[in-house]
């Protein structure tokens, strides 16, 4: 189990936090850990004490989560660019490149629209859907 060290720093190392109740995130956190391997927690929302960590469950709800070990925090499309930038040389350049804009743009929109339709994509199931009020 990942602790917060207080709200002024993060954890000892990266955390990544996800919706663990959906099967695509936690798939896809799966396939991240035996692919590109990155220097990070991950760790689903759903086992975590998010308010030790500066964190609502709407927020993992809604998208990804990074806290570094700084106490830094980020989410969606620029969680997963920190998270690649704890990776490989190839992956850590890519995590660079979707921090810069315009680039960081069009990695938002389509994080967005990915995280929207969660529930559409492959191994998903009902419980992916995020909720109405927060598509947008």
């Amino acid at each position: 189990m990942v602790e917060a060290t207080g709200l002024q720093r993060g954890p000892a190392r990266p955390l990544l936090v996800y919706d663990g109740d959906c099967a695509f995130c936690t798939r896809s956190v799966e396939a991240i850990r035996e692919r590109i391997r990155p220097d990070v927690d991950f760790q689903p929302g759903q086992g975590l004490d998010l308010a030790a960590f500066g964190l609502t469950t709407q927020q993992v709800d809604r998208a990804v989560q990074w806290v570094g070990i700084d106490g830094s925090r980020a989410a969606g499309a620029q969680a997963v660019a920190r998270m690649l930038s704890r990776a490989g040389r190839l992956w850590r350049l890519a995590g660079r490149v979707m921090g810069v804009p315009p680039v960081s743009w069009l990695a938002a929109a389509v994080y967005r629209l990915i995280a929207n339709n969660r529930q559409r994509m492959p191994g998903a199931t009902a419980a992916c859907a995020v909720p109405l009020p927060d598509r947008r």
